[in-house]
C-alpha cells in the first residue's frame, strides 16, 4: 500500500509551509467571525440555518404577524361588519358574522337621514384647508430658517422651539378671544368661519421644525449650482427645494389631515353652528338620537378618508430614495 507524500513547496521547508497554511486559515476564520459579529443580531446567520432555530423563528414571525394584523385591522374590520349588522345582533353576538343577515339600509340611512353627507363634506373642507395652510407655513418657514438663513434665524428658531413647551390648554382662552374679536378693522368675528380652524392650525411649530430639519440635510451643492445659474429665492424654493422634499411633504400632509380629521375641542368652540361642524363634533351630538347600527355605519363612513390617506401615502413613508433624481451626474 502506497501513501501519498505531503506536498512539497519549492524553496520552503515543510514546517514553515504548514504554519503558513494554518495562518491563512486562521485569518479567514477570523474574518468570517468578524463579518458574522458585524451583521449579527439576536440570532446569527449560522444559528439561523439550523433546523430547530429556523422553525422557531418562523413561528415567532407568524405569531407577530397575526398579532399585528388582529390589532391593526381587527377594529376596522369589526366596524365595517357592524355597519351593516342589525342593532340586536351587534348587542347579542358582537363577534358573530351576520347571524340574521346583512342590513344594507344602515349606510344610506346614515348618509341621508343623519346628514352624514353634509358633515362629511364639512370635515373634508376643514381638513383640506388645514393641510394647505400648514404646508404653506411649514415649508416657507423651514425654507427661510434652513436655506436662506438670515442673521436673526437662530433667534427665530429658538422662538419657534420655545412654543413647543407651552401647553395647548394655556393658549385656549386667549386664542378663542382672538377669534371672537380678531385684530381687523370693523366689528368682525371669525366664529362659524373655517378660517378660525385653518389659521391656528397653520401655526404648528412641530411641522416647521420637522421641515427645517429635513431641509438642513439637503445637499448645499445643489443650491449653490442653482444660484450660479441665476435662480432667485422663489425659483430656488419652487424648482429645487420642493421637488427634493416629497418625503417630508407627505409626512406633514398626513399629520395635518389626520389631526384636522380627529380634532374635537377647537372646532366645537369656534364652529357652534351645526351646519358647519365636522364629523368629529356632530357624531357625538347625534349618538343619543339614532340607532346603534346607523351610528356605527356613520362611524365607518368617517374612517374612509384616513384609511384611503394611509393607502395613498404609504409609499412615501417606505421610499428610501427620497432624493432620487435630485442630483444628476
Amino acid at each position: 500500500m502506497t501513501t501519498t507524500p505531503p506536498p512539497v513547496f519549492e524553496g520552503v521547508d515543510a514546517p514553515h509551509a504548514a504554519e503558513g497554511i494554518r495562518g491563512v486559515i486562521g485569518r479567514r476564520r477570523a474574518a468570517r467571525r468578524n463579518d458574522e459579529q458585524g451583521d449579527r443580531g439576536i440570532v446569527s446567520d449560522y444559528d439561523r440555518k439550523k433546523g430547530g432555530v429556523k422553525v422557531g423563528m418562523s413561528g415567532v414571525h407568524l405569531v407577530l404577524f397575526v398579532g399585528l394584523v388582529v390589532a391593526g385591522l381587527g377594529p376596522l374590520l369589526w366596524l365595517a361588519k357592524s355597519a351593516v349588522t342589525p342593532t340586536q345582533d351587534t348587542l347579542r353576538q358582537p363577534l358573530a358574522l351576520w347571524p340574521n343577515g346583512i342590513d344594507w339600509a344602515n349606510i344610506p340611512q346614515a348618509w341621508n337621514d343623519v346628514h352624514i353627507d353634509q358633515f362629511f363634506w364639512n370635515t373634508i373642507v376643514i381638513a383640506a384647508g388645514s393641510w394647505a395652510f400648514q404646508l404653506i407655513v411649514a415649508t416657507t418657514a423651514g425654507y427661510a430658517l434652513s436655506v436662506l438663513r438670515p442673521r436673526y434665524a437662530p433667534i427665530l428658531n429658538g422662538a419657534v422651539l420655545a412654543t413647543l413647551f407651552i401647553p395647548a390648554v394655556v393658549l385656549l382662552v386667549p386664542l378663542y378671544l382672538t377669534i371672537v374679536n380678531p385684530p381687523l378693522p370693523g366689528d368682525v368675528s371669525l366664529l362659524n368661519n373655517y378660517l378660525a380652524v385653518w389659521l391656528p392650525a397653520a401655526a404648528n411649530a412641530f411641522n416647521i421644525l420637522l421641515v427645517k430639519r429635513f431641509f438642513d440635510a439637503l445637499p448645499r451643492e445643489v443650491f449653490e449650482a442653482a444660484r450660479t445659474d441665476g435662480a432667485g429665492p422663489f425659483r430656488l424654493f419652487w424648482s429645487v427645494v420642493l421637488p427634493m422634499s416629497k418625503p417630508i411633504l407627505g409626512v406633514v400632509s398626513v399629520f395635518a389631515i389626520i389631526a384636522a380629521w380627529k380634532d374635537f375641542l377647537w372646532p366645537m368652540l369656534v364652529l357652534p353652528d351645526p351646519a358647519v361642524q365636522p364629523l368629529s363634533v356632530r357624531l357625538p351630538a347625534v349618538q343619543q338620537s339614532i340607532e346603534l347600527d346607523v351610528f356605527l355605519a356613520a362611524l365607518a363612513i368617517s374612517t374612509l378618508i384616513p384609511v384611503a390617506l394611509f393607502l395613498v401615502f404609504q409609499g412615501v413613508f417606505l421610499r428610501s430614495a427620497g432624493l432620487g433624481g435630485a442630483v444628476k451626474g
